[in-house]
């Protein structure tokens, strides 16, 4: 019951950061790992996504209704997301991502410090394309960041927010909202593909949903009430935090 409960609190937590800037399985896949120590991996990731895709769902709808998104571009970046999500997942069963995983800590930090040398960079919404030229790019961003997400993963809610915002001229709120619908796409994609293999535990994923709506819920409320700056903040925080887990995992972890 205990352990339960400890995955409930990390799936609100993880909801929260999610909801505001992508983040949130630095959060509780973690938790999974540390409170079910010996469950077979795959049913820790599929658990966690059994949980974050409502999350994120939610989050999608709560923007939707007060940040003006650009449906027709994102209708089909959405697809691409959950073509390149799918894809993804199946090339991990090929090929094994440990360059990747080295090469991760390094990416992140050239766009952390990107956006640091950048003061202005998202603070205003200037989009640069439109019609088939802005739904052709974010196509390609979900099809590519899809696709990561599918075959390895860590920070890629905040990969979708940077190039929304570094590509498309986004703000950092709305590039966040966007973020919110393809990241769900790439969720539904990989919790196909751990159903289809029976690697979810659904009496646990049903309950961190409910927490994982809930700190969603609080964090889009926050997102919307205190704007692009807020974002911008939030997300400065989470690449740093990435940076820091995602070299240890590959530098020290498994050393």
């Amino acid at each position: 019951m205990l352990d339960l409960v400890v995955a409930t609190l990390a799936s609100l937590f993880a909801g929260f950061v999610d909801a505001i800037v992508g983040g949130g399985g630095l959060i509780l896949v973690p938790a999974l790992f540390s409170v079910y120590p010996n469950a077979p991996p795959a049913t820790l990731f599929g658990t966690n996504k059994g949980a974050a895709v409502w999350g994120t769902g939610w989050a999608t709808v709560q923007f939707a209704r007060r940040v003006t998104m650009p449906w027709n571009a994102l209708v089909p970046a959405a697809i691409a997301a959950l073509i390149g999500g799918a894809v993804g997942a199946f090339t991990v069963t090929l090929v094994s991502p440990a360059g990747l995983r080295k090469a991760l800590p390094f990416i992140l930090l050239g766009v952390l410090l990107y956006t640091l040398a950048k003061k202005e960079l998202g603070r205003h919404h200037e989009p640069r394309f439109a019609g088939r030229s802005e739904a052709a790019l974010a196509s390609g961003i979900g099809l590519t960041i899809g696709f990561y997400d599918g075959f390895f993963g860590p920070g890629t809610g905040s990969f979708f927010v940077f190039l929304f915002v570094r590509l498309l001229g986004y703000d950092f709120l709305h590039a966040s909202a966007s973020a919110k619908l393809l990241n769900t796409a790439t969720n539904v994609a990989a919790l196909v593909t751990f159903i289809a293999k029976g690697h979810v535990w659904w009496h646990v994923a049903a309950v961190m949903a409910v927490a994982n709506v809930a700190g969603s819920l609080l964090g889009t409320r926050l997102a919307l009430k205190h704007g692009a700056g807020f974002v911008r903040g939030v997300f400065i925080v989470v690449v740093s935090a990435l940076i820091l887990k995602t070299g240890y995992d590959a530098f020290f972890k498994l050393a």
